[in-house]
């Protein structure tokens, strides 16, 4: 690991330890080794560190979704991707999301850095419900809507729609960060709420 990722690793658990405010770049330099002049070479402030944060988590984020076939990113390419899936691979591509989310090392400490940060910081909590509430929203509403557009999809009111199939698995999310115990209840629960909402709303492929 490159000095550059190092500060990017040790910041990250410092923020998700102490909180954004808390930490100051004289410590993360002292955590990775290096004198706070030389971090400066690499990131010229902490919130340019913070910058780099946020970047290196889109980055992972379209790596993960790349090994599961997907885009990630990109809505009307996903439509067409997810029109060809079969309900168990539905449910297999909605769990290893799920999984991603909750035990990836950089994308926990990420969340557990911004949800104490969100009362304290308004650029954090902004951070916070883009990442967590806005950006899933925009995302899947785009592509729910198109598939029901093209008619796999039936109902007249996407917005609901977007909001009934996102809402589980924010909430067993939140769930699972507080009480590990109950991950295997909040997969199971999961996976009836993907199996259900095919029903629901008539998916066919």
């Amino acid at each position: 690991m490159g000095t550059k990722q190092r500060i990017l690793d040790e910041a990250l658990t410092l923020f998700s330890e102490k909180g954004y405010a808390n930490v100051f770049v004289g410590e993360i330099a002292q955590r990775v080794g290096i004198k706070a002049p030389s971090l400066y070479k690499h990131y010229k402030s902490k919130q340019a560190i913070f910058d780099a944060i946020v970047e290196e988590m889109h980055l992972r984020f379209l790596e993960q979704a790349k090994q599961l076939h997907i885009q990630g990113n990109n809505p009307a390419k996903d439509a067409e991707i997810y029109r060809s899936l079969s309900e168990d691979r539905l449910v297999k591509l909605g769990l290893e999301l799920f999984g991603y989310e909750l035990h990836d090392d950089y994308t926990r400490r990420f969340r557990k850095m911004l949800t104490i940060e969100q009362f304290h910081n308004r650029e954090l909590a902004e951070a916070y419900m883009n990442r967590y509430v806005d950006d899933p929203l925009r995302y899947h509403g785009t592509l729910l809507g198109l598939m029901a557009a093209q008619g796999i999809l039936q109902t007249d009111d996407v917005e609901t729609m977007t909001l009934q199939f996102y809402a589980p698995f924010y909430m067993m999310m939140t769930v699972c960060d507080r009480d590990p115990d109950r991950e295997p209840d909040a997969i199971r629960m999961l996976e009836n709420h993907i199996r259900q909402f095919n029903k629901l709303y008539g998916r066919s492929v």
